[in-house]
């Protein structure tokens, strides 16, 4: 892999690539949205003089009560969506603070109860490296292994739980290959339970309707840029949060019932429950727009030999597209499109590093399959003629890849 690679650096110029592309193609949406232009706009009226721009925490003056009136109705719009209660929404700098919160917040406030975690290995970062520090200082923490196909199921969860279970912490849809765990049936064993559930909802927010009514989850992390809204805010969902003792991670201020103080971001707020409200109005529309890219990109790539689809591809979403191709390198293939077309290798909060996917590896999967797998992400603003065009040049550059590797 690394010798093709290395050559392929230094026949750069001589790549006999037929397919011309107007502009970069981005297919790179379970790493980051495009800010939807209407939420652009709404943020920008909170920005300037002529706006609400004003700290919503100073209550002494109009433009302080405006802006909190602003902030107060975005929470409520978020609150409407998800159906739960508007008091029970914290604003975070994102799912990364929000999984923080929720798993060190309530192990810290629970430890005299108990001191084990179950989650599973396949989880984001956010999730295992906040499980990773709790072992440091004591708590027990069982990473459950999914199938072959990426699916957790039921019975393995349960046979998990001990008398010092205090939480359990999942995602409802994997960031690397799009499959859905069955939320609603672990919420429904889980619930007459003595534990607290959690749920990271990053990748499904705005893509799979959340009702936190139906489905007894104790807390629930959201990112806004996750669903074409801005970066640096996100929320977190704690079911009676009145009753619940959350510890806080940070301290000073009071904001946000002090469980997350700092000056709110009155126009990331607002750019959120705009972008928010916009994708759960057009939800079934974008799904189905994913749904034709993703089956164009599968009959332009299955054209060629040698390729495996990752994860379980009827329990997924289908903005997801996660596959390895035989004798060709995850890195070798993103850096021959780089320049054209933007895929990535497992999560973009690795450190910007090309390595190994964890979550592939903890579903069973290893050798070539693993350090062949790219991920392919998509969504609103990606056309067909993108997919039909990126199908086109990623099968020309597998096939000057695996041409280099017999040399």
């Amino acid at each position: 892999m690394l010798s093709a690679l290395a050559r392929l650096f230094l026949k750069d110029q001589d790549k006999p690539i037929t397919t011309v592309l107007n502009t970069q193609i981005y297919l790179d949406y379970a790493a980051t949205t495009p800010l939807a232009p209407e939420a652009g706009a709404a943020m920008a009226q909170c920005l300037t003089m002529d706006g609400e721009f004003a700290n919503p925490a100073s209550l002494q003056h109009g433009f302080g009560e405006r802006a909190h009136a602003l902030v107060e109705g975005a929470r409520s719009e978020i609150a409407h969506l998800l159906n739960c209660k508007f008091s029970d929404l914290i604003f975070t700098s994102g799912a990364t603070e929000s999984n923080n919160l929720a798993i060190k917040g309530i192990a810290l406030s629970y430890q005299k109860k108990g001191n084990h975690i179950i989650t599973s290995a396949s989880e984001h970062k956010a999730v295992l490296d906040t499980c990773k520090y709790l072992e440091s200082i004591g708590f027990k923490v069982t990473y459950l292994r999914s199938d072959f196909n990426g699916c957790l199921s039921l019975d393995c969860i349960l046979d998990a739980l001990t008398d010092q279970t205090i939480l359990v912490s999942l995602m409802h849809v994997n960031n690397e290959t799009g499959v859905i765990q069955d939320i609603e049936l672990i919420a429904q064993a889980l619930k007459d339970k003595d534990l607290f559930f959690h749920v990271d909802a990053a990748q499904n927010a705005g893509k799979v309707k959340i009702d936190l009514i139906k489905t007894p989850i104790d807390l629930l992390s959201l990112s806004a840029h996750k669903f074409y809204g801005p970066k640096g805010i996100g929320c977190l969902y704690v079911r009676n949060r009145k009753q619940t003792n959350l510890t806080p991670l940070l301290h000073g201020g009071g904001q946000e019932y002090g469980l997350r103080p700092g000056t709110l971001p009155t126009h990331q707020i607002i750019g959120m429950a705009k972008a928010f409200r916009m994708a759960h109005d057009v939800m079934l529309g974008d799904y189905q727009h994913c749904l034709r890219l993703e089956q164009i990109l599968v009959d332009q790539i299955t054209q060629l030999e040698g390729i495996h689809f990752n994860g379980d591809q009827k329990l997924k979403l289908p903005n997801i597209v996660n596959v390895s191709f035989d004798q060709v390198g995850s890195d070798s293939l993103i850096i021959a499109l780089r320049d054209d077309i933007a895929i990535a290798s497992g999560s973009a909060c690795n450190t910007g590093a090309i390595e190994a996917s964890h979550v592939l590896r903890a579903m069973g999967i290893e050798g070539d399959r693993l350090y062949g797998a790219v991920r392919i992400s998509f969504g609103r603003y990606t056309t067909e003629l993108d997919i039909q065009q990126s199908g086109q040049r990623i099968c020309e550059a597998v096939t000057y890849l695996r041409h280099l590797a017999l040399e």
